[in-house]
């Protein structure tokens, strides 16, 4: 089984106690398979990610390097910026004192928020309220006054700062009005979390969340005495000459309500179980399960029906056509994603040291391999399945350079070529007799040979397709 810098955890894992638990083994190989060859391909520094059904961690693996310069192996327990995955915490925080009667869904900002001054210039506008807030409706610019994304002579403004500097922006539409992302909505509710609380928003959230879930490599900051070690490096965009630079370490303030969390995928495991565990609990856990139910769910659509948005969470019909809640994140130097299926209790997080990729490629990608566990008919005997296993690994072609991925599925080899943006389209074969195979074509019927060929030992050396494309198999680092 491959695994590179990655770790494998090959427990099945409870769907239903009325159902068999599904093997995911040979879907996880091929996980790895697939990033390991994807980090190479799309020139990542580093990448990290997870799997969990219900409250099991299916795989959790990294490729790739935290600190390139280091040569320091990126991990599961590596920790990156998180971003915008921040807003959760802050959403779930100021959900946790709407449950204890503090603060009310249609309060207005200006009542809760002392020194609110951002002109609305919508003389019919209705009120800005905490619903608003959180579903990204209420009309308010997507930033703060100050351009600190953009600017790197620029430090991220302190909370005193952007309140000061709120008389000096605008709303750009009447609140309920439009969807429109506002980063500034969200450190605005995190100013609110620690006016109504009395406290200061990182012990809140350090109290109310972190410390019960133990996510003890999440933190409303970024940890500077760990950059460079378990911290990962950030790297910018890549440029015109497909350099992909080392980025500074920058320090959050008073934007992080909105984005300044770092985390790990093995802590958004955790993060993502208790919240399955809510679905069916009969007692709070921080919240009341109708609550997170209720955050799940969609409070906004836009006047496109292409952006819905729930209380915090993005709320969104996945690419199997079901229910996927979460967020993504990009701060300079990383991006990061982590969505779960509500129905079927599956969740995935990916984290990259990196600002050029899309990390929703790759998460998306692990769950279009992990979704077709189920569906594998095993080996008859372990002398099939050994025999199988000799076939396994890269091949690349003579001229073109051609990548392929040969692994085991059941019964039978898969195909993947490489690189590949769907690793769950791939093509499964059939064996006919020693060394040959035929596809298996959507309508059951044979389609075209792949063989192996071996070298005098009798070890598998190449791969011919079509009875034409000769590759080699190829080792990896």
């Amino acid at each position: 089984m491959l695994c590179v810098n990655g770790t494998l955890f090959a427990q099945e894992a409870e769907t239903d106690t009325d159902k068999k638990k599904t093997d995911y083994t040979e879907a996880i190989t091929l996980v790895e398979a697939w990033l390991y060859a994807m980090q190479k391909f799309d020139r990542l520094p580093g990448i990290s990610a997870m799997a969990l059904d219900d409250q099991d961690v299916v795989w959790k693996g990294a490729f790739g390097q935290a600190n390139p310069e280091e040569n320091l192996p990126m991990a599961a327990n590596t920790i990156c910026s998180v971003c915008s995955i921040s807003k959760l915490f802050t959403s779930i925080a100021i959900m946790n004192l709407y449950e204890e009667g503090k603060l009310r869904l249609d309060d207005e900002i200006q009542n809760l928020l002392p020194g609110y001054s951002l002109d609305q210039q919508y003389r019919l506008s209705g009120p800005i309220t905490v619903r608003n807030l959180l579903t990204h409706s209420s009309g308010l610019p997507r930033e703060n006054y100050y351009p600190h994304w953009t600017d790197p002579t620029l430090e991220f403004p302190t909370k005193e700062e952007i309140m000061n500097a709120l008389n000096e922006q605008k709303t750009l539409y009447p609140s309920s009005t439009y969807f429109q992302y506002s980063n500034l909505a969200m450190v605005l509710l995190g100013f609110i979390i620690e006016e109504v609380s009395g406290q200061s928003y990182d012990d809140y959230i350090q109290a109310t969340i972190l410390d019960p879930l133990n996510l003890s490599d999440t933190r409303p900051d970024m940890p500077e005495e760990l950059w460079g070690s378990q911290l990962a490096v950030g790297h910018t965009n890549e440029t015109m000459d497909s350099e992909q630079l080392k980025v500074p370490m920058f320090k959050p303030n008073g934007v992080t309500p909105a984005a300044g969390f770092s985390s790990t995928v093995e802590d958004l495991a955790s993060f993502a179980a208790w919240q399955f565990r809510l679905y069916d609990a009969e007692e709070e856990e921080i919240l009341h399960p109708s609550t997170i139910k209720n955050m799940h769910n969609i409070h906004w659509m836009d006047s496109d029906f292409g952006t819905s948005w729930g209380l915090g969470f993005s709320v969104y019909k996945g690419p199997d056509g079901k229910k996927w809640v979460g967020h993504g994140g990009h701060c300079p130097g990383y991006k990061s994603s982590f969505a779960m299926i509500p129905e079927t209790k599956m969740a995935y997080s990916v984290m990259i040291n990196s600002s050029n990729p899309d990390p929703v490629k790759y998460l998306r990608g692990i769950h279009a391999i992990l979704s077709k566990a189920g569906g594998i008919t095993p080996a008859e005997d372990a002398e099939l399945a050994a025999e199988l296993q000799e076939y396994a690994g890269y091949y690349q072609s003579k001229v073109m350079k051609w990548t392929s991925y040969i692994g085991t599925w059941g019964d039978k080899l898969m195909n993947m070529g490489l690189p590949s943006a769907n690793p769950g389209e791939f093509n499964t074969f059939r064996r006919v007799d020693r060394d040959h195979f035929v596809r298996i074509r959507d309508n059951g019927e044979d389609g075209e040979s792949m063989r192996f060929i071996r070298n005098e030992e009798g070890e598998i050396v190449q791969m011919k397709y079509h009875d034409s494309y000769i590759s080699d198999k190829i080792a990896i680092d």
